[in-house]
């Protein structure tokens, strides 16, 4: 796993945590800055990403990208765009 898909799969596991808390937490946590990291991640992966990577990241399934990142394809159900 490179440097940059580490910060990736860093982000979206605080993102994913946050996101959980936001019910409950007061004052309510701000996500706008936690996609903008995502999406600055995204775009400092390199040409030859994997493509399903790619394709989870750029349609926002961060929960896919996240097994993605994790070793968990597998368990990725295939959505309306057949990924």
């Amino acid at each position: 796993m490179t440097a940059t898909e580490q910060s990736l799969l860093q982000a979206l596991i605080e993102l994913e945590k946050t996101a959980q808390s936001m019910p409950t937490a007061r004052p309510r946590p701000h996500l706008l800055p936690f996609f903008a990291r995502i999406d600055e991640l995204t775009r400092q992966l390199p040409k030859d990403t994997d493509p399903a990577l790619l394709h989870y990241l750029q349609k926002k399934s961060y929960e896919k990208a996240r097994r993605w990142l994790e070793g968990r394809e597998a368990e990725n159900h295939s959505g309306n765009c057949r990924h």
